[in-house]
């Protein structure tokens, strides 16, 4: 394929962000958003591959502790970080993907080695952690993941006796603001090829082994050469039940829709089935990006076609 412009997206999370002050000001979101993808420009300047792109930005995501990835993560029922992660190239349909992870600084490049390691396509828990240690993957205590924001968002939860959505109040009498937590980014390189990585730390206070969206394909990450990348970012098992990021491709493949079409088209549906909320990122075929969610914000920045470097939190 002849040598041409590159995209690239991502995002920090959906929900309600009218309070983002809980957690970070809205300039410190801008300003994080947008230097992971100056970082992400001069990967795909160099020539770099989308699927190395992706790679990188959401380990970026992933050491920024403004987001529920990597560090920052929330905190589960026994106040432990436990996380999932996944990536998809769309020149193979290759994927890899590691859920229930401890430990691991960066999930997003546990799941590459999946991926490049080639026999399976996800693993799980203690055997995800064997594999990082063969690996020689980069590990952690567990005080590195740990902030006191998460610490407090747990006794929250707690005292509630409920599970919380990242970045979520605890108001009584009143809807709780939500954050829904993930990281995530799609990618088209200089040759024409697509990928997509999504990286999630889960619900503050989960309990019982709980997977949702993002490390499963198909759900909270997707991406194929003749349609596009897609990452998801919401309420996990509606986009698991359904099967939300393949849905949008769909669109693209089936409909002939661009990724603006494509993503409204499956927030829309997402909708109409499950009363879903969350948000999602595309880039298609052509290059061009696109965001939509149901929820009132969607923290992302993208570059078009190699052009400005834009930044939107709602």
């Amino acid at each position: 394929m002849a040598t041409q412009s590159y995209s690239l997206i991502i995002h920090g999370g959906a929900g309600a962000l009218e309070d983002l002050k809980y957690e970070a000001s809205e300039s410190e979101f801008k300003e994080s958003i947008l230097e992971i993808l100056a970082a992400g420009r001069q990967w795909l300047e160099s020539g770099a591959a989308a699927l190395d792109v992706v790679e990188y930005c959401v380990n970026l995501l992933e050491n920024e502790p403004l987001y529920n990835a990597g560090r920052g993560s929330v905190l589960n029922e026994n106040g432990e970080v436990e996380m999932d992660a996944a990536l998809m190239n769309g020149e193979d349909l290759k994927a890899g993907a590691v859920t229930c992870v401890k430990q691991i600084k960066n999930p997003i490049s546990l799941a590459r080695q999946v991926l490049d390691q080639g026999d399976h396509v996800m693993l799980a828990g203690a055997g995800a952690l064997e594999f990082a240690k063969f690996c020689q993957a980069e590990l952690c205590d567990d005080a590195y993941f740990i902030t006191e924001a998460r610490i407090k968002q747990l006794k929250e939860a707690q005292a509630a006796g409920r599970m919380m959505l990242d970045h979520e109040k605890v108001k009584p009498a009143q809807k709780l603001a939500q954050k829904l937590g993930t990281v995530g980014a799609a990618c088209m390189d200089s040759q024409g090829n697509l990928a997509a990585a999504t990286s999630t730390g889960g619900l503050v206070n989960k309990r019982w082994g709980r997977v949702g969206d993002t490390p499963v394909v198909g759900a909270g990450v997707f991406a194929d050469n003749e349609t596009c990348a897609v990452s998801a970012t919401g309420y996990g098992e509606q986009f698991l039940r359904t099967v939300f990021a393949k849905t949008v491709s769909d669109y693209v493949q089936f409909k002939d829709l661009d990724a603006i079409a494509a993503a409204k088209a499956g927030i829309a549906y997402l909708v109409r089935k499950v009363n879903g909320e969350g948000g999602v990122i595309v880039v298609d075929r052509h290059g061009k990006c696109a965001a939509a969610q149901s929820t009132s914000g969607l923290i992302h920045g993208w570059i078009e076609l190699g052009g400005e470097a834009i930044c939107k939190l709602g």
